[in-house]
């Protein structure tokens, strides 16, 4: 659940000004976690890496395709698109395929990110894999997985709303994610108001190191004194 105040319209188009590796920074220096966990290890990756940073609150649940569901293959999902309505918006669909093979088949393709879409998630994020990229594409629904399947094969969901690993991140329902085509992170609910401001400030710090790199003026020991200012 969100333990924090929920971010407004303005704080998050304030997470969507920097990519995720900034956003990271911005957490390192809160000390609220450990600096390797909170984050996708590299196999997730962004399908649409030229679309902007996408933000939003978790729905999560885990997935199968590679058996068909105890009860028979269906198509009616009432009880996740009820539990994504009710939801903080945006939201963001995360799936944990647990076959041993994750991502024989894809839940997500055209038909389902019309639905998100409607629902108002801005995007997927699965260890598993998705489908019909194109036309994803033009719904306008970021997605993050391991890979692209041709068929949906039995992709079922259960558990929902239970906490779930993809990729090393572990997410719960009403976790707050940052995603691009470096990955996908979490942001502690209770700094997430807080991050755009620090994001801001080491953004410039970076600028102005990048651009002394640059200058005449470089040498090792006005480098040493410029990285104690920023660091």
């Amino acid at each position: 659940m969100v333990s924090a105040p929920l971010l407004t319209a303005e704080d998050f188009e304030a997470l969507r000004q920097f990519d995720t590796c900034m956003i990271a920074n911005a957490i390192e220096t809160f000390n609220v976690r450990l600096r390797n966990t909170g984050f996708t290890n590299g196999k997730i990756r962004c399908m649409f890496p030229d679309s902007g940073p996408m933000v939003g609150y978790a729905v999560t649940g885990r997935l199968r395709s590679g058996d068909p569901p105890i009860s028979g293959f269906y198509h009616d999902r009432g009880d996740l698109w009820s539990r994504i309505q009710s939801s903080p918006a945006p939201c963001i669909l995360v799936l944990e395929d647990i076959d041993d093979k994750p991502g024989h088949g894809a839940f997500v393709g055209d038909m389902h990110a019309a639905i998100l879409k409607a629902l108002g998630c801005a995007g997927y994020v699965t260890n598993g894999s998705v489908r019909e990229l194109p036309s994803v594409r033009g719904i306008g629904m970021q997605l993050f997985a391991v890979g692209v399947a041709v068929s949906h094969a039995y992709a079922h969901i259960f558990d929902i709303g239970v906490p779930v690993t993809v990729d090393g991140m572990e997410v719960h329902t009403g976790s707050l994610l940052h995603g691009d085509q470096h990955g996908v992170l979490t942001i502690p609910n209770e700094i997430a108001a807080e991050v755009p401001n620090v994001a801001a400030k080491l953004q410039r710090c970076e600028k102005d190191a990048i651009e002394f790199c640059r200058s005449r003026d470089f040498s090792i020991a006005k480098l040493s004194e410029l990285m104690k200012k920023t660091y």
